[in-house]
């Protein structure tokens, strides 16, 4: 078994792809995953799964989320290892020190192509910054997310891949999260 990381994008914001929790986990447990814990409203899913392929994984909740609700929401999904990397690797902390609570990670549903990369221009008049690392995008906003240019629309329209954004806090919750449970199954 894998411990793997959800996430769904944009979900319980502004009243809009409204899902319990409770659902959530309801529809997770029925795709056969095991030790399915939510993390706050906006879709945070930590579970267990056999190995399997990510994108088929993603894919079939995408497709139960559908048929239960009617509506589609994107999923991107991480094993619990990737998020040792992503916050090993930070390189706002690393090189900066910057103050977490101004420190976010996109996450992208696939690697973009070197021609978008290229392509790729900060939006003007910004403070913001990113950094691109294969399917992640490090964001220092020192303003608050909430005013950034550099949003998840952004990045999917400049890279053709589905973007979903978590703060720093949430990052690090996840990855504590999934390791407390790891660390559980190795010592019953």
């Amino acid at each position: 078994m894998h411990t793997l990381i959800s996430m769904l994008r944009g979900i319980n914001v502004s009243g809009q792809k409204t899902i319990r929790m409770a659902e959530l986990k309801a529809i997770y447990e029925s795709l056969g995953y095991t030790q399915v814990t939510t993390y706050v409203q906006s879709g945070n899913v930590v579970f267990d799964c056999a190995d399997q392929v990510i994108s088929e994984i993603a894919d079939s909740i995408e497709k139960a989320i559908t048929r239960r609700f009617g509506f589609s929401v994107g999923v991107i999904v991480r094993h619990s290892d990737d998020f040792g990397r992503i916050i090993a690797s930070n390189p706002f902390l690393i090189h900066r020190n910057e103050d977490p609570q101004w420190l976010h990670v996109t996450f992208l549903s696939a690697l973009p192509s070197a021609v978008a990369l290229n392509n790729l221009k900060e939006p003007i008049d910004t403070m913001d910054e990113y950094f691109i690392s294969g399917t992640e995008v490090y964001l220092f906003c020192p303003h608050g997310y909430g005013r950034t240019k550099l949003s998840n629309s952004f990045f999917e329209k400049k890279l053709s891949v589905l973007a979903t954004t978590r703060s720093w806090k949430t990052v690090t919750a996840l990855y504590n999260l999934a390791n407390s449970r790891k660390s559980l199954s190795a010592n019953p």
